[in-house]
């Protein structure tokens, strides 16, 4: 399956969370996709992620991840979302963290001086080091990670133009179908 990035794909905050946030609907394993299910999709996320990602000005141009390092690239995706998840739900570490912290050992052993797995393990670090952590929050809508920027720490969705938009026109549509006799 082929896909266009746009902004919406990288409305984490950080570039680790949306490398994590490249699974959609990863709570509904009959519905899931894995954008990084075929090696092209992978190889253009670093230019996008230059275009549109909130880190970009500290990691500027990526390469792609060789194709060697991509199961250590995946299983840093997938301990980035398992630990960050489980903070943001209050839950007890339980080793995530340390698996967290050997997934990045992994990424940087192999990882080739501005490829795409060395930014994302820096990000993760960054996340992990980050001063406010309750400002990380799960979306409502999609179940993405993301990192609440408002001032008054009320964002509910990682994108109000579409997440936030969905949730309201279905509160509407809901309140209105009440509203008919």
């Amino acid at each position: 399956m082929s896909f266009t990035w746009t902004q919406h794909r990288f409305s984490g905050g950080a570039l680790a969370l949306d490398v994590a946030n490249s699974v959609i609907l990863r709570h509904n394993a009959g519905q899931s996709i894995d954008r990084f299910a075929t090696p092209d999709q992978l190889d253009s996320f670093p230019a996008a992620a230059a275009a549109f990602c909130a880190e970009r000005a500290l990691f500027g141009d990526m390469m792609p991840v060789k194709a060697a390092n991509r199961p250590a690239f995946i299983g840093l995706r997938e301990a980035t979302d398992r630990y960050f998840r489980s903070r943001v739900a209050g839950e007890n570490d339980n080793g995530l963290l340390a698996e967290l912290l050997e997934r990045i050992a992994a990424a940087l052993r192999g990882a080739a001086p501005g490829g795409l797995d060395a930014a994302t393990a820096h990000s993760a670090l960054r996340l992990i080091a980050m001063p406010d952590p309750e400002r990380m929050k799960i979306c409502r809508n999609c179940g993405w990670l993301f990192i609440d920027r408002s001032k008054n720490r009320s964002r509910a969705w990682c994108d109000m133009t579409v997440c936030g938009n969905r949730a309201k026109a279905s509160r509407h549509y809901r309140r209105k179908k009440e509203e008919t006799p």
